[in-house]
């Protein structure tokens, strides 16, 4: 296996329902997970595209939340459309998709 040249982490922690922090489990992230483990396949992009859902990548108010390395671009309240945004113009074309970024004081 080739070594990717970018690594997704797409945040898959669920909380409680009333828990003080939320969860992105709470705002659909099993759907954005879903969305970037089926277009990785359909892409198939194995040389250049690893997606690995984690646990808590912080502020869980903001969520869903992804996190691109080695860039350490952090994406919060992404959508289900806006994974193929991230796959076309971050994963394999190399910018960033700057509506989606976190704000700055954020990360």
């Amino acid at each position: 296996m080739a070594r990717p040249q970018k690594h997704v982490f797409v945040c898959a922690t669920q909380r409680p329902p009333g828990h003080p922090r939320g969860s992105c489990g709470q705002k659909g992230c099993a759907e954005i997970v879903d969305e970037f483990l089926f277009q990785f396949q359909q892409r198939q992009c194995f040389d250049k595209v690893m997606v690995t859902p984690c646990g808590c990548i912080g502020p869980c108010g903001q969520g869903p939340n992804v996190l691109v390395y080695p860039e350490g671009v952090f994406y919060s309240a992404v959508s289900k459309e806006d994974v193929t945004a991230i796959f076309d113009e971050h994963l394999l074309g190399d910018q960033p998709v700057e509506r989606l970024r976190a704000p700055a004081d954020m990360w």
